[in-house]
């Protein structure tokens, strides 16, 4: 039977999309908006070297955008209220037999933490404006909290997903909204931590897939096991060493660790090396300002993609409000 699916992040692409953030109940002062502002205009360019941007933003902050941003990022009236577009954003499938579609998975505010009157309608509206099918298998949620390799196998914390505020009942529905969803026949869950952040911790800032069968994980430092994130880190960890994907393969897991003297020193920064972004010829990362750490996540981000080259972002205005630049980030695969 032919099936939509979500194909790999490193598959090639049509190109990225990315939101402006604007609402000013969101971001209560207006100079921590700018930078907010700044760090998606970088990012913009940035990913625009090597494959096309669109920013979606209702018309009137057009020409503020324009000013700042290169030729091959286009600007789509498309109302916005914040900047990710993983989650908001218009997370689109393939059909196996040809053809594209955007899979809805009903974005509510990460359980009603935010309010989203523009954001919760981008993902209609962005298939809307493309002519594309949108479909819709009741799941609530966000795609930055499952991680897929695009052959099968699914990867999350189930604090994101079997929730009251998104999806209540037994996890077993939820996985099967989730493997339809994304076109897999494998689930791998591990129970993540609830209501520590705004997303129930979304697993694209502790683990990824790399390839079939392979994953990255950012393991913290700090071993104090009576620390949340800590614990939860190693839960995790252990959980993915002992899974197999869906062609029955044990994971071959590499270990990154977090910076140790980044910039930002707030405990509640996000500093997520593996919350990156694969574009088209390029791997897009944060760096923190630890020299020694930076490096070796380059390094080692390096040796996994070998073919793209690695490029660097002070993207710490996006770590300062949880997130990094995966979660700004949402891919239109190539058709």
């Amino acid at each position: 039977m032919k099936e939509w699916y979500v194909p790999a992040e490193d598959d090639p692409h049509e190109r990225t999309f990315l939101q402006w953030p604007v609402d000013d109940q969101i971001y209560r002062e207006a100079w921590f908006l700018e930078e907010v502002q700044q760090a998606i205009v970088t990012l913009a360019n940035a990913i625009a070297s090597f494959e096309p941007v669109v920013v979606l933003a209702a018309a009137e902050h057009h020409e503020k955008i324009r000013q700042q941003v290169g030729e091959n990022v286009a600007l789509w009236d498309i109302p916005t209220d914040d900047l990710w577009a993983r989650d908001s954003g218009p997370l689109f499938v393939v059909h196996d037999g040809g053809g594209l579609a955007v899979r809805h998975v009903n974005f509510n505010g990460w359980g009603g933490k935010q309010r989203h009157p523009n954001d919760g309608l981008v993902a209609r509206r962005v298939a809307e404006r493309m002519g594309l099918p949108l479909l819709d298998n009741g799941l609530v949620g966000e795609p930055g909290g499952v991680e897929q390799d695009g052959h099968g196998t699914l990867m999350a914390h189930e604090s994101s997903w079997v929730n009251p505020n998104r999806n209540p009942g037994i996890r077993a529905a939820v996985e099967a909204q989730l493997l339809e969803a994304y076109g897999a026949q494998k689930m791998i869950w591990a129970p993540g931590l609830a209501g520590q952040d705004i997303t129930d911790f979304h697993i694209d800032a502790l683990a990824r897939f790399v390839a079939p069968g392979r994953v990255i994980i950012q393991m913290p430092g700090n071993t104090d096991m009576s620390d949340d994130w800590v614990r939860t880190a190693h839960q995790t960890r252990s959980i993915l060493a002992e899974a197999t994907d869906a062609k029955g393969r044990r994971l071959q897991i590499t270990e990154i660790y977090d910076p140790e003297r980044p910039r930002v020193r707030d405990p509640d920064f996000l500093a997520s090396y593996v919350n990156y972004y694969v574009c088209n010829g390029a791997v897009i990362m944060a760096q923190f300002g630890d020299d020694d750490a930076d490096s070796e996540a380059i390094r080692t981000i390096g040796q996994l993609y070998p073919d793209r080259e690695v490029v660097t972002l002070n993207t710490d205005a996006l770590g300062w409000i949880g997130g990094g630049i995966h979660c700004a980030t949402q891919q239109q695969p190539a058709v």
